[in-house]
């Protein structure tokens, strides 16, 4: 295989994507791939927004004078992003020193954008948005030849990015790895014939679910929220966000209130519930413990200021909007009230 059908076998999940996000004008779409790097502006020898990479692919929109106007499409770490209200853009790039624009979450490098530059939101996942932007590039360093997109799929088209359909897999003959996050650390290793649940799709990588039953020894919990094997605290979590992700925590926790996540909590699904405690009690820091479909009976009835002890998976060590821990229920045992 050579470097340029590397390229452009590598940036096939893009043109799907690009396929399914573009709006249906009635006109055939053209795609192009960049031949070298090459700049993105804002107009024809405008404002620069972006530095594209050798192989990135566009949407052709018009031309005009040598110049290409294109619409590009990509992912963007949500902390390096702020809400504006400018036209057609409601987004920001904030971060001081430009931010990567990817072809997937934690994907391959597409280009960099500057600071200031202007987007448009189009879907969010937890802690990552795909953004679209309509700039300029010089006609001459895009290869207009034949790329052939895959045609647009035929069955229902696929529901936000915040919905969970109930599929389930077979992980085949010999069996498979469970990771932290794609091409991150692996937690474990399933047999043979696992199934498990499919909650999200990033291109070939697929967010699963899967339950099972370990051997606990029985353990109090302590006046700090700390239980015996689980020695993470939420300022360990706090100290470095991403380090701990994956890991699992048994914490007592004091219930406050079952709540259910707004769209500005970008490390959410929309509409996600979760309940609101603190760790150890009154005094602890605020601790996220999100709520699977499956789970939701388990919190039926429980009364504010209740002691829980919780086993979890961490999501985050520190949520993008309040800087708290969020961290994914597994179980939960009541503590009896005192009488």
């Amino acid at each position: 295989m050579t470097s340029r059908q590397a390229r452009v076998r590598r940036y096939v999940p893009l043109v799907i994507l690009l396929l399914m996000t573009q709006a249906n004008d009635g006109r055939a779409q053209s795609f192009g791939q960049l031949s070298l790097e090459e700049n993105f502006r804002a107009a024809p020898n405008g404002e620069l927004l972006l530095r594209l990479e050798e192989g990135a692919l566009v949407t052709i929109v018009d031309r005009r004078d040598g110049w290409l106007e294109v619409d590009l499409e990509g992912w963007v770490w949500t902390r390096s992003l702020q809400a504006v209200e400018s036209g057609q853009y409601d987004l920001v790039v904030s971060e001081a020193e430009g931010e990567n624009l990817r072809e997937s979450p934690s994907g391959t490098i597409v280009g960099r954008l500057l600071t200031g530059t202007l987007l448009r939101a189009l879907r969010r996942e937890p802690g990552w948005i795909l953004v679209r932007r309509r700039g300029w590039i010089w006609a001459a360093s895009v290869d207009e030849s034949p790329l052939q997109a895959p045609a647009r799929p035929t069955a229902a088209p696929e529901g936000p990015a915040t919905s969970r359909p109930p599929r389930f897999t077979d992980v085949g003959t010999n069996g498979a790895a469970i990771l932290t996050a794609p091409d991150g650390d692996t937690l474990a290793q399933t047999p043979p014939t696992t199934q498990w649940e499919v909650l999200a799709r990033q291109g070939n990588w697929a967010r699963v679910r899967l339950e099972g039953w370990t051997w606990l020894p029985d353990a109090a919990g302590t006046s700090s929220g700390e239980v015996s094997g689980s020695p993470l605290t939420p300022d360990d979590l706090s100290l470095d966000p991403q380090a701990y992700v994956g890991r699992v925590v048994a914490w007592r926790l004091q219930f406050i209130s079952l709540e259910r996540a707004e769209s500005v909590r970008t490390d959410f699904f929309e509409g996600e519930p979760f309940l609101l405690c603190r760790f150890g009690g009154s005094d602890g820091p605020f601790i996220y413990v999100t709520v699977p479909p499956e789970r939701s009976g388990d919190v039926l009835g429980l009364q504010p200021l209740e002691f829980l002890t919780v086993t979890a998976r961490v999501r985050t060590g520190a949520s993008t909007l309040t800087g708290t821990a969020i961290i994914d229920l597994l179980g939960l045992e009541r503590e009896r009230l005192a009488r």
